[in-house]
């Protein structure tokens, strides 16, 4: 069994070796075309369902980001990421009530959508003493199902955060519609792009527009294309997602 097991391992470090070779220089010429250098684009890998062995082969490669979706498997995992070599931020939807269990944890917390989730994050850095970086998750295909703030809300959201010890906002993120063409995706990505901008031209106290979190295994070309400076991989850099 425990040599199956280390077959199946090596096969997949060699799927995720030719996978991030891929993705590297797939993001390199997206880059390029956009007018900036490769370094300029933040290559953040998500991990949910994946492996800590997995996860720091792909860091020994030169991984140097990594995001995880849900609190619990987070700190199921934590003990044993490679956090010497890559930073870990948390990416997905974020409940207030479990906000106390990964400040401290992670860099940065990109899901921050309501006055009350940043007022909790806010108040557990101050407990630490630190502050944590965070980024204003935007809904901007305004999807029912989906979190995030609604763009026309987003302004109010953000003066209120800059009142906040504790926190510090960098930037923004998105999730857009899910779409089969790439000039609609685009759209989204352009919207985003625009308020990114918009906001980085005004003069708000513990606030910058540093990071543009967007786009996805599906879609991270063309959200560089469109502006984005950090993409968030997953099932194209690890494989189809193994649920148990």
């Amino acid at each position: 069994m425990t040599e199956k097991l280390s077959a199946e391992i090596l096969d997949r470090f060699q799927d995720v070796e030719r996978n991030y070779e891929e993705i590297t220089g797939n993001i390199a010429k997206a880059a390029l075309r956009s007018g900036r250098k490769p370094e300029d684009i933040i290559l953040l890998a998500a991990t949910k369902t994946v492996e800590p062995v997995i996860i720091n082969h792909a860091v020994s490669l030169g991984l140097s980001y990594i995001g995880e979706n849900k609190v619990q498997e987070l700190l199921s995992k934590y003990e044993d990421y490679d956090l010497q070599h890559c930073d870990l931020q948390f990416i997905g939807h974020l409940q207030t009530n479990k906000v106390r269990q990964i400040v401290g944890k992670v860099s940065m917390i990109q899901s921050v959508d309501s006055v009350k989730l940043a007022g909790e994050i806010a108040r557990q850095s101050v407990r630490q003493n630190i502050v944590t970086d965070v980024l204003v998750e935007v809904n901007i295909g305004r999807e029912e199902n989906k979190s995030g703030v609604l763009e026309e809300s987003l302004d109010e959201l953000l003066a209120q955060m800059a009142l906040m010890e504790g926190i510090r906002v960098r930037g923004l993120m998105t999730i857009p519609p899910i779409c089969e063409e790439k000039a609609r995706v685009c759209k989204f990505f352009d919207k985003m792009h625009q308020l990114f901008i918009d906001i980085s031209s005004k003069t708000l106290d513990n606030i910058s527009m540093d990071v543009l979190s967007m786009g996805m295994s599906d879609d991270y070309q063309e959200a560089i294309l469109c502006g984005a400076n950090m993409v968030r991989v997953g099932s194209r850099l690890f494989g189809k997602r193994i649920y148990r």
